[in-house]
């Protein structure tokens, strides 16, 4: 049983190795055109902010509901 799943994880593993051998694509046409310029950054700011305050909701439930299981045990603080 072991033999089949080894062959198959190294299968997998070799054939994703040979998806990254590909030469990349041209450059389109008009490239250079006007210069080399570097490329526009992604813009993070809505999604970190998005990040920032899941994170911090998450935190407050975690921290709500350790508040009071402590308080059903009868401990005095967390």
């Amino acid at each position: 049983m072991k033999t089949p799943k080894l062959l198959l994880i190294v299968a997998l593993l070799l054939s994703s190795m040979a998806l990254y051998a590909n030469d990349p694509p041209p450059p389109p046409a008009g490239h250079g055109a006007t210069g080399n310029q570097a490329p526009a950054g992604a813009p993070i700011d809505g999604g970190l902010g998005i990040l920032l305050a899941m994170g911090a909701a998450y935190g407050g439930m975690k921290l709500y509901k350790a508040r009071k299981a402590a308080n059903k045990e009868g401990s005095v603080g967390v």
